[in-house]
């Protein structure tokens, strides 16, 4: 799956996390807290594919346009950005080698930290 960073995508994470619309919960909670396939079905219809994409930290141009498979490394549950996603992205583009999508990752994760801590006093 050879992916690149979806700019759009993380400019818009950051947007998030600086209005601290963030989920400071832990690594492995993706799996309970990631949209069901029925929520992304939801989301695409009521609001359609560029707003899906900007929940999408990489894009695969191997794979066509206005499809599930294009957009992948999710960050949140299209209302907020969660840690355990940003981790799980993270550690998903280091293991096939995406270094621009690793680098963003790491940045929005720095962030994301930041304003937990900000937030805690």
């Amino acid at each position: 799956m050879p992916a690149k960073l979806n700019r759009k995508s993380y400019e818009h994470a950051q947007e998030l996390i600086v209005d601290r619309r963030i989920v400071s919960d832990e690594r492995d909670d993706w799996s309970e807290h990631r949209p069901s396939s029925m929520d992304e079905n939801a989301f695409i219809a009521a609001h359609g594919w560029l707003a899906y994409a900007r929940w999408h930290l990489a894009v695969d141009e191997t794979r066509p346009r206005r499809t599930k498979a294009h957009y992948t490394l999710p960050f949140g549950d299209f209302q907020d950005v969660h840690r355990c996603a940003l981790l799980s992205a993270g550690s998903r583009a280091s293991q096939h080698g995406y270094r621009d999508v690793e680098r963003a990752v790491t940045h929005l994760h720095a962030m994301l930290e930041y304003e937990r801590a900000r937030a805690e006093g």
